[in-house]
């Protein structure tokens, strides 16, 4: 345990250094972080009609057919951002908030990302609804006769999904 000193102007000095020493460390951490990529966060959403068909997006963007998502927000929550990815690029409503499943590493995209996969169940069609310009494909298929462009880690996620266990860290 530290003992302050009796003299008041030691103790003034003592808490000045302290301060001084917080500050400097916190401009330290920020130079860091200037330099240091940040960490990038997205989510997935595996969602199931009442069929148990799943829906899958073609992008514009990327090779392949994938699982809904995207990035999430600022001040946006992981599940949020995993409905109104979901809306945005599918036109998809979900009756229950989606459940998480797995947090993935994502070395494809970025050192430093990670992947937060949903599953939603009974998830339905907006038909009034439009998908962003980003999507050129999209609906739902039965996971025994995904299309053949399916990406490898999307075909992956949807047998870890129905076999109702994470088998992988990696995206």
């Amino acid at each position: 345990m530290t003992r302050l000193p009796a003299d008041p102007d030691q103790v003034e000095g003592a808490a000045f250094a302290e301060r001084l020493h917080l500050q400097l460390g916190r401009l330290l951490v920020r130079a860091v972080n200037l330099v240091r990529p940040r960490l990038t966060l997205g989510v997935r959403l595996a969602a199931f009609d009442a069929e148990g068909r799943i829906f899958l997006v073609r992008q514009t963007y990327m090779p392949g057919f994938h699982l809904p998502g995207g990035g999430v927000d600022p001040g946006e929550t992981c599940r949020e951002a995993a409905v109104r990815e979901a809306h945005e690029e599918g036109g998809l409503i979900c009756p229950a908030p989606p459940e998480p499943f797995g947090i993935y590493f994502n070395p494809a995209l970025a050192r430093r990302d990670h992947v937060v996969l949903f599953v939603a169940r009974g998830v339905v069609h907006d038909p009034g609804a439009r998908h962003g310009l980003e999507i050129r494909d999209a609906g739902f298929h039965p996971p025994d006769a995904l299309p053949e462009a399916t990406t490898p880690a999307t075909r992956a996620r949807i047998a870890e999904v129905l076999a109702g266990r994470q088998v992988s860290d990696i995206w």
